[in-house]
């Protein structure tokens, strides 16, 4: 071996852990934000049950979506209702790593068959 060449493997392990690092970040946040996503669907699908259950009954139908939203951690955004079939919008806070600011949404329908 060389002089020259000493202490060149340090430079190749140092910069692979560099890559398997950032590697590992970018998946941390992938994943983070599929189960945001997965979150915000089924927020919006039990919001969307209830505000289908809730319409023939008394009182507010989109209130009760709202709790039920509230209650699977999602801020519902819209809550529309043609007859029994409800449409419902919500919203999750998403991840905020490395200055994201993105919040992951998920619209659902329910009504009789």
């Amino acid at each position: 071996m060389n002089r020259s060449e000493r202490g060149s493997v340090s430079l190749v392990v140092v910069a692979c852990v560099g890559v398997l690092l950032l590697l590992g970040a970018a998946l941390g946040v992938v994943g983070a934000m599929v189960r945001a996503h997965r979150a915000a669907q089924a927020a919006a699908d039990l919001a969307a049950l209830a505000v289908a259950s809730a319409a023939g009954g008394a009182g507010d139908p989109c209130a009760a979506g709202a709790g039920i939203a509230a209650a699977n951690g999602a801020r519902l955004l819209s809550c529309d209702l043609e007859g029994r079939t409800a449409t419902v919008r919500v919203e999750v806070p998403g991840p905020h790593w490395l200055g994201q600011d993105a919040d992951l949404g998920a619209e659902a329908r329910a009504g009789p068959a």
